[in-house]
């Protein structure tokens, strides 16, 4: 048995679908079995986003959920029409029918459990099981989905439960040292760590879905990413790479602009502020990633970054926080974008944050903010100044062709 997911613009219209469809045959050919996951049709769920805007300003985060998990039911059940067209023996079947039981947090729930014995039994009568993604249910029966590039983590869940291997199939193909759409020249990789993977995806690359790969390390899931419409060889996702494979220091890089840079002018020097303001932030589900602090005229100026979609949450939370004190001024800056390298060879190389921070200041680029780990470097740069940030990074580290 194997698990394969197909992304939107592997089912965005009919003949895509028929095409999957073929791809799914020769495997069933090959005398495999296979539980496919689908998402939406190409852009579906921007649409129907789009749809409840236009009937309510801010639509129930339930209701967004029923709405939102249509699209995949539609994909799901036309890509098994198409199987059934070609004589090979399929079903579909939503969260609700496979036992997908997640949290209830609507829009972006987590998977608790998958009824396997739901799954074997499907499976037992047929070659191709179609599964909805990026859906769920909750113990009670109330539809969730899990957020977007959902999908990806509903198709390793399946694999972890089920103990197989699971395959990524979108319109690239596999994983390259940055978005080969933004950087002529990137380079694909065979290998990447699971470890690697997983910052980029945190850091924005878009290419898997990051509980996804959290799922696929901790079950030891083999994971494949190719490309739905060729044979070219893909990326597999790994413990570590194969010892015949130099490793390399830096092994991709990537950029957000999904950020929001908030300062507090003259932040109260009492440490009960400070502690007052991340525990409410915490409180509200506010993921609070750059922070430092700035001296200046005896006064002291915190600075910190959240994505842009809890911006106006994190603002009112600053602001509720730090009523009991006084003089102090917020802002924000929504024109910056964060770029990052990342790299298991870090660990062992000297110098590589000299090179970073060298690489920006050669196009004089500004740096707005840093943070590292064991394996990463991310700077905050003028939102205008990221593909050429990234640029620069690609050449310092030899991540072209």
């Amino acid at each position: 048995m194997i698990v394969q997911k197909y992304g939107g613009s592997s089912v965005a219209t009919p003949e895509k679908i028929r095409g999957v469809a073929r791809k799914i045959r020769d495997r069933v050919e090959q005398g495999r079995k296979v539980i496919v996951v689908v998402s939406a049709m190409g852009k579906t769920t921007n649409s129907l986003i789009a749809l409840a805007g236009e009937i309510a300003a801010d639509p129930p985060p339930r209701e967004m959920d029923m709405l939102l998990a249509t699209g995949e039911q539609v994909s799901s059940a036309l890509l098994a029409m198409a199987l059934c067209d070609l004589k090979v023996p399929a079903v579909s079947c939503n969260a609700f029918q496979l036992g997908m039981v997640t949290t209830g947090g609507y829009t972006n729930a987590r998977i608790m459990d998958l009824n396997l014995e739901r799954v074997e039994r499907l499976m037992a009568e047929r070659s191709v099981l179609v599964v909805t993604g990026f859906q769920g249910v909750t113990p009670d029966g109330d539809v969730t989905t899990l957020g977007r590039g959902g999908s990806d983590t509903s198709a390793v869940a399946i694999a972890a439960k089920c103990g197989c291997s699971c395959e990524i199939y979108s319109d690239v193909a596999g994983i390259f040292t940055c978005d080969p759409n933004r950087c002529s020249g990137a380079r694909k990789l065979e290998y990447i760590t699971y470890d690697e993977m997983l910052e980029l995806s945190s850091l924005g690359a878009k290419v898997l879905h990051s509980r996804a790969v959290e799922i696929a390390k901790k079950y030891s899931v083999e994971l494949y990413c190719g490309s739905t419409f060729s044979d070219e060889r893909g990326t597999y996702v790994v413990h570590s790479l194969p010892e015949w494979l130099e490793q390399p220091v830096v092994t991709g890089v990537t950029t957000d602009n999904n950020q929001i840079r908030v300062t507090i002018s003259r932040m109260p020097s009492a440490m009960e502020a400070m502690g007052a303001l991340f525990r409410a932030l915490a409180d509200k589900g506010v993921n609070v990633d750059m922070i430092s602090t700035v001296m200046e005229n005896g006064h002291s100026h915190l600075t910190f970054t959240v994505v842009d979609a809890k911006e106006q949450v994190a603002l009112q939370t600053v602001r509720a926080s730090l009523a009991p004190w006084t003089d102090w001024s917020v802002s924000e800056d929504t024109k910056v974008t964060k770029v990052s390298a990342v790299g298991v060879g870090m660990k062992s190389a000297p110098g590589v944050a000299a090179r970073f921070f060298s690489a920006l200041a050669r196009q004089g680029i500004p740096m707005l903010g840093t943070t590292t780990s064991e394996i990463k470097i991310s700077a905050l740069v003028p939102q205008e100044r990221g593909d050429e940030a990234l640029r620069a990074l690609v050449d310092e580290f030899g991540l072209g062709e």
